[in-house]
């Protein structure tokens, strides 16, 4: 009997101890779920008048280059420069020999002298020309009268007809010689003006050879820097070989492309008269001098004439311009971290986010020295905290904390009325247990 009864005291045992252990376990904390909050950075807004810069990008050119040719066939004899050097106005570049200009010069001269004699040697046969025609139509009448009296001979048998017929062939002899001779003297006009033609054409040739032999001697037109050698003394040139390049010290230009949303505000400002300027890096200043006249899709090209007091540039350089365009009154300047997308940023209020529509008017520098942006919008007002962390989840009534106002906060109390940073050990495991719970909870919304 004994033995059927202890299976089931021990049974019994076992329920009631187990009964007795749940009636008196520890009753655990409630668990309550906290919304997550976002970590991020803000500032106040503080609005005012800024003056927005426009970032081009553009290229040093020089538009009164000059590429110096060789003006004669030739030996080089001198070449006092080298590329890179700095030269005054009229300090000589390159000389040919003089041996190869002399010949030039001599020849074009030899020539007007020779047509300066001939068209003398014509107006001498003119003159002599008209000469002997007096004196051959002299020599016709005479004949005509000789021809008179032999006829009266011969009507009276005293003369034979052959002496008629001698006489009329002398006449008509004197007539050819007289109607060549008038043809001569006919003739010397054309014959004075081709000559006349001839001798300008020639002189023509002579200045162009002397004026060539003048510029054998290569001076710069301005003062420059040399570029572009291509030349050493004693090389042979032909006429239009180039020779080397001068880069002008002033006049220089930087060309850079603009935007077609600003295109409309920069002409503007060149039909009335207002002075656009530009500014590098390095202290340089630019005025906007015109806009190309023509353009593209990605937009015109900028000229931008670099001002004297320009440290010195290189054509063909790049340089980096800001353009200050109209200021924009009742507007913020804000880090490019808090704009989402083109139109839009967020402000803390009561610990969410509320999305603001602005509208962006370019870049100026900020307080760090970096670009920040300039926006307006209807929403914004002076003392506003906008968040300038950018997160990617950012929504409308996202909770978020202030990291920038809670650590002004916490360093501006007390430190007897900072909250104390010892827990008890049930107060540690009750905020493991919180944390753990919100953590899951969080993971679990953000789950797809």
């Amino acid at each position: 009997m004994l033995k059927r009864l202890l299976p089931l005291l021990i049974l019994g045992l076992g329920i009631g101890g187990f009964l007795l252990l749940k009636a008196t376990r520890p009753t655990p904390p409630p668990v309550t779920v906290a919304e997550r909050e976002w970590p991020v950075s803000a500032m106040t807004l503080s609005l005012g008048r800024h003056t927005p810069r426009l970032a081009l990008y553009g290229e040093v050119v020089a538009p009164d280059r000059v590429e110096l040719m060789a003006s004669l066939d030739g030996h080089i004899a001198e070449r006092p420069v080298r590329e890179g050097e700095h030269v005054a106005e009229g300090d000589l570049l390159v000389a040919l020999a003089d041996e190869d200009i002399d010949p030039v010069v001599a020849r074009a001269e030899s020539e007007v002298a020779r047509l300066d004699a001939e068209v003398e040697a014509e107006q001498v046969r003119f003159d002599s020309d008209g000469k002997a025609l007096a004196r051959e139509q002299e020599l016709l009448n005479n004949a005509r009268s000789q021809l008179e009296r032999m006829r009266s001979l011969v009507n009276r048998n005293l003369a034979s007809r052959a002496e008629l017929d001698a006489d009329e062939n002398d006449i008509a002899r004197a007539q050819v010689t007289l109607v060549s001779r008038q043809g001569e003297l006919d003739g010397h006009p054309a014959r004075l003006a081709s000559l006349e033609a001839q001798r300008r054409q020639a002189q023509a040739a002579l200045s162009e050879a002397r004026r060539d032999a003048r510029r054998a001697r290569v001076q710069a037109p301005f003062a420059g820097i040399v570029s572009q050698v291509q030349i050493a003394p004693g090389d042979r040139v032909r006429d239009g070989d180039p020779l080397l390049e001068l880069i002008p010290l002033a006049g220089l230009e930087v060309r850079a492309r603009v935007p077609r949303g600003v295109q409309a505000e920069l002409m503007t400002g060149l039909d009335q008269g207002v002075d656009v300027y530009a500014f590098d890096d390095e202290g340089g200043r630019y005025r906007l001098r015109a806009l190309s006249g023509q353009g593209d899709p990605a937009g015109t090209e900028a000229i931008f004439e670099a001002l004297p007091s320009t440290p010195r540039l290189r054509p063909g350089a790049l340089v980096s311009l800001f353009v200050e365009r109209p200021a924009v009154a009742d507007s913020a300047l804000i880090p490019f971290s808090a704009v989402y997308g083109a139109d839009r940023v967020y402000v803390i209020e009561q610990g969410r986010l509320v999305p603001i529509s602005v509208t962006r008017h370019g870049e100026a520098p900020g307080p760090g020295g970096g670009s920040w942006m300039i926006i307006s919008g209807e929403g914004l007002a002076d003392g506003q905290r906008l968040a300038t962390t950018h997160l990617p989840n950012a929504i409308e009534g996202l909770r978020v904390t202030d990291l920038s106002s809670r650590e002004s906060e916490s360093t501006s109390q007390p430190p007897d009325q900072r909250p104390s940073q010892t827990q008890t050990p049930s107060q540690e495991q009750s905020t493991t247990d919180t944390a753990t719970v919100a953590d899951t909870a969080s993971i679990e919304e953000d789950a797809p």
